[in-house]
């Protein structure tokens, strides 16, 4: 680890919460971020390793950046891409305000006092409401003339960013812990394929040279040419459509779903209009044809058993209870969550000797392995800041026990998010289900009461609402990448501490300035309009049942063990759950059992899930490549053409990198907004 590198790896991350804000919200280019594979690091490291390390490295050897240097600069990067957009701050600031506007305006919120139930530090303060809610809706700027710092209303924002900010980075910090508690485990014991990691590390220039070998195999830059030439043609279409030829991505099959009348049922049909990623085409190469079969095959699997149940009456996809159906209490939810569970035990089952000795190490006592350094510290850290964080949940007013049970469920969120991406590649991934509610569907409305729920929903809606770009799962593969350059694993662990403090202290101002100044992203209406609703639009209908009842008293006044003696599950979610559960742990068991099982369990944690519903097109096409070169070829054709699939990766990456910085170029000129162009999902 070198100075410049450090310091290079803090200004990468405060770029990155720098402009976010402006690209994805006033140009509405291909998000910054939006995944755990963001084109703002991995577009400008190919960029960097093939342009400008070469020219630094004609200065002298020394002014070339090492690939160990490299690995900094990106974890530290890395580290900060969980705070600007869905990992945060999309939503953070419309939560804590907007509930005060929709209550002026939402039928019921007032009668029901939906506001004055939430802890008032969880919520902005608009007692000077006409300056910071009113403002924060239609802008404070005027054509051209925009706000000065002065004029944002930070005392509007003093009391709840004093409760936020430590909570979040309790979180985070207890995640990047566990991200060194299990990287020994799953990297050097069970030898998990690290995709996203190993493409990275295949970029880095090798000892002593200033560019990557990869970057001068032919093969590898074919079909970078090909793809980037693809996307970077569509992009100019926009701008001229009449002598333009836009190639497609996208293919039409949905005719053929009138032959499936279960998968149409299901809400399949639009799975036959499948997307050709290119970047995620290459990394089902790359992995295990079985994961990379079942990925691609779960959509059709879940869409069709959907389509039966919904045949005799049974929703799995539709709100049993609550308002909100992104987070109401539905049969899917459940079966996500169950499958999530029989994977987190499958996990901790099969490290259950390795976790358990570096558990006493971290508690002083005397583990049976020899465990690093980092390892032991990181398990403390993790101990201590979850403990903090299970603190400040209890202060806010969450029963110890309900915190504890909360924040259990949020660590099998992350650990089973890393774990996916660690074995799978799968870059871009919403877990679907949500600690606030597999608890509200285990316990009951009545054991909780709407106190107890409101916290619990806000929470949900600031920490894990969109969990597309949450720090462990970068840090998973941070981690990897610095042991496959023989970094500093600890070191490097806690300078990311200190980009996302960075990170935070840049993004978070100008996000609310921006919004002060334009008035809040109306165009992104879900972060904007949806999420605010949602804690909300659950807790008023079960207030009014609970009141409709005549338990809203009784409800409220339950504390502690008391809430599950009062216990009254929706035993339909609870099934779910099993089902979920039950399934994951037979498919491991049989594909332990049987070498020929064709079915890996992530299928089950990705079926239901809209990144997986968008990819699985991809993800088949290729398993099909993977199959047929090894059917046909041999394993050294396998790993001859290992290079054409990096170049996949790369030329979706690089094309969707470079219109973005024209776009930018394009608003600078002109001072409009350039066309909206997205290579990847977002």
């Amino acid at each position: 680890m070198t100075v410049r590198s450090v310091i290079l790896g803090l200004l990468g991350a405060a770029a990155i919460c720098g402009v976010a804000y402006l690209n994805d919200n006033i140009l509405r280019q291909t998000l910054i971020v939006g995944n755990n594979m963001p084109i703002s690091v991995y577009g400008p490291l190919i960029l960097f390793v093939l342009l400008l390390n070469p020219l630094l490295r004609m200065g002298g050897r020394s002014f070339a950046l090492r690939a160990r240097e490299l690995a900094v600069i990106m974890t530290l990067t890395l580290a900060a891409c969980c705070i600007p957009e869905s990992g945060l701050l999309r939503t953070f600031t419309t939560s804590l305000v907007m509930p005060h506007h929709f209550n002026r305006i939402e039928p019921g919120w007032k009668d029901y006092d939906a506001i004055a139930m939430t802890p008032e530090q969880m919520l902005a303060d608009v007692t000077d409401e006409d300056m910071v809610l009113d403002s924060f809706i239609r802008g404070m700027g005027e054509g051209g003339r925009h706000i000065s710092w002065s004029d944002v209303p930070w005392h509007g924002w003093t009391r709840t960013l004093l409760y936020w900010l430590p909570l979040i980075l309790s979180l985070w910090i207890a995640m990047l812990g566990l991200s060194l508690v299990v990287h020994k485990q799953w990297s050097d014991h069970e030898l998990l394929p690290y995709p996203v990691a190993e493409f990275a590390n295949r970029l880095l220039p090798e000892e002593g040279e200033a560019g990557s070998r990869l970057l001068k195999n032919p093969l590898f830059w074919i079909p970078v040419v090909v793809v980037f030439g693809i996307h970077f043609n569509n992009f100019l279409t926009l701008f001229f459509p009449d002598t333009m030829i836009r190639v497609p991505v996208q293919f039409d099959f949905t005719p053929l779903s009138e032959f499936v009348p279960y998968l149409r049922q299901g809400g399949g049909r639009r799975l036959l209009a499948p997307v050709m990623y290119f970047c995620v085409i290459g990394f089902a190469y790359f992995i295990p044809r079985d994961v990379s079969f079942s990925i691609g095959i779960g959509p059709f699997l879940w869409a069709i058993v959907a389509g039966l149940f919904a045949t005799y009456g049974i929703s799995l996809r539709g709100t049993i209870s609550g308002g909100s159906w992104y987070i109401g209490l539905k049969g899917q939810t459940f079966v996500l969550f169950g499958a999530n569970l029989g994977v987190f035990l499958a996990v901790l089952y099969t490290g259950r000797h390795y976790y358990t000795s570096l558990l006493r190490r971290a508690c002083g006592g005397r583990g049976t392995d020899k465990h690093e350094v980092w390892a032991v510290w990181g398990a403390r850290v993790f101990i201590l800041f979850t403990l903090a964080f299970i603190v400040q949940l209890a202060i806010t007013g969450l029963d110890w026990q309900l915190a504890v049970l909360y924040t259990g469920i949020l660590i099998i969120f992350h650990v089973v998010m890393s774990r996916v991406l660690a074995e799978t590649g799968l870059f871009y991934m919403q877990p679907y289900f949500f600690p606030c509610v597999v608890i509200w569907g285990v316990l009951g409305s009545q054991a909780l009461g709407p106190s107890a729920l409101i916290i619990m929903f806000m929470l949900t809606t600031v920490l894990l609402i969109d969990p597309r770009e949450s720090l462990m799962p970068f840090m998973v593969n941070s981690l990897k990448l610095l042991d496959l350059r023989e970094e500093k694993l600890g070191r490097t662990s806690g300078l990311s501490v200190a980009a996302i403090v960075l990170g935070l202290a840049i993004a978070l101002p100008l996000c609310l300035y921006f919004q002060y100044d334009r008035g809040y992203a109306r165009s992104d209406t879900w972060a904007g309009d949806a999420v605010p609703k949602m804690t909300y639009q659950n807790v008023v209908p079960v207030k009014q049942k609970l009141m409709a009842q005549d338990r809203l008293e009784q409800s409220e006044s339950l504390h502690g063990w008391e809430r599950f003696s009062e216990m009254s599950p929706n035993w339909f979610c609870v099934g779910c759950l099993g089902a979920g559960l039950v399934l994951v742990l037979l498919f491991t068991s049989l594909r332990l059992r049987f070498t020929w099982w064709p079915l890996h369990p992530v299928l089950f944690l990705t079926w239901a899930t809209e990144p997986v519903w968008r990819f699985c097109g991809a993800f088949l096409v290729g398993c099909f490549v993977k199959a047929m070169v090894t059917k046909y070829g041999s394993m050294h054709w396998y790993q001859k053409l290992k290079p054409i699939m990096y170049g996949l990766i790369a030329g979706e990456i690089v094309g969707a990198v470079l219109p973005s910085l024209v776009g930018a170029v394009y608003y600078i000129v002109t001072g409009d907004p350039p066309k909206t162009f997205h290579v990847l999902p977002g």
